[in-house]
């Protein structure tokens, strides 16, 4: 904590997100012990919870209602029950509920002034993560597991194991409440911590939680780079459009297929869209191997992507100079559009 903290330049007023569980009632007791001491490293530290209630199940006011008790036992000051409405968002009820909490939080933080918000996520809840990106295929991003920090959500205890967590209850005296959910083998992740993950500790010896841990903080340092220099090269090409963006064939086709497919994806999150999945990246980047004009390809988000020729291009040139002003529909200049295009464009649902 005193490192996390530190870190993150020591701010004045943190905030603990707590369910109730070991893990964040672990992170609240030890985010307490610094809020009595009243400094970290002799900055000074105040220490709020907030408990956020999904109303997934029976009961769940009771439960956060009993945690908020709890944090305000340990010395909490500014201690909130927010209470949530989890809506679909298509990428399952675990996101979903990730979403409703994340913006309970922030608002939280808001509200009371707190700099950082901190997360109980320990070094078995990293493991599981990797484990599930490796299941389903995931890039390098999926695999970099969760940050210690992003933004201001800091992970402290990402170096701890779960056992750990419980024992610091036990020592504290705290009675945390036990998910049912954890241990449901209806979702990925309890499949994994109960099923997965003791027989690859049993079959393969102890260490597999810290091995793929360690795999997650390795590839966090390549995908920051990669996503660094994809940033850079997309700024480099995008030219913006008022009903969308698009990126100059020829520099997208030469580039190495890790920037290509990140530089892609970038390209239909700035025009409004959500992150593709590889099947749909493949699909957008197999356009710059097509002649003529292709598409449209059909991205997360009703983004539309489609390579528009040369030709086509040469053709709208020729109808741009008949009309008095200036280059191009898009209004790019002519020497530009020396080569195809591959044009994003955002279109509403009919829901929206």
């Amino acid at each position: 904590m005193q490192d996390a903290l530190a870190d993150a330049g020591y701010p004045s007023r943190v905030l603990v997100a707590c369910s109730g569980g070991p893990d964040s009632m672990a992170l609240a007791a030890v985010a307490a012990y610094f809020a009595r001491r009243g400094h970290v490293d002799g900055h000074p530290v105040s220490v709020a919870g907030v408990v956020v209630d999904h109303q997934l199940q029976p009961g769940s006011a009771e439960v956060a209602a009993k945690a908020a008790a709890a944090l305000r036992e340990l010395g909490l000051s500014s201690v909130e029950v927010r209470t949530v409405e989890v809506a679909s968002t298509g990428f399952g009820p675990e996101a979903a509920a990730r979403d409703a909490r994340h913006a309970a939080l922030n608002a939280a933080a808001d509200d009371l002034g707190c700099e950082a918000i901190l997360l109980g996520h320990t070094l078995d809840d990293q493991a599981e993560q990797v484990l599930l990106g490796l299941a389903r295929g995931s890039g390098t991003r999926s695999l970099a597991g969760m940050r210690p920090a992003r933004g201001r959500l800091l992970r402290p205890f990402l170096g701890l194991r779960r056992a750990e967590t419980l024992e610091i209850c036990a020592v504290e005296e705290l009675e945390p409440w036990h998910d049912p959910t954890n241990s449901d083998p209806s979702f990925a992740r309890s499949r994994t911590r109960v099923e997965v993950m003791p027989v690859l500790e049993e079959k393969l010896g102890p260490g597999v939680a810290e091995s793929l841990a360690r795999t997650a903080a390795i590839l966090q340092q390549d995908a920051d780079f990669l996503e660094d220099l994809a940033s850079e090269t997309y700024l480099s090409l995008v030219q913006k459009t008022s009903d969308g963006a698009w990126l100059p064939e020829d520099a997208v086709r030469d580039l190495p297929p890790a920037l290509r497919f990140r530089v892609i994806a970038k390209a239909a999150a700035d025009v409004g869209g959500q992150q593709p999945g590889y099947g749909r990246l493949q699909a957008a980047e197999a356009l710059l191997r097509r002649k003529g004009s292709a598409g449209p390809v059909e991205l997360p988000g009703h983004v539309s992507v489609y390579r528009l020729s040369l030709s086509d291009l040469e053709q709208e040139r020729a109808t741009a100079d008949a009309s008095p002003g200036a280059g191009t529909p898009d209004g790019v200049p002519r020497e530009a559009t020396r080569c195809g295009k591959l044009v994003f464009r955002h279109h509403k649902s009919s829901q929206q």
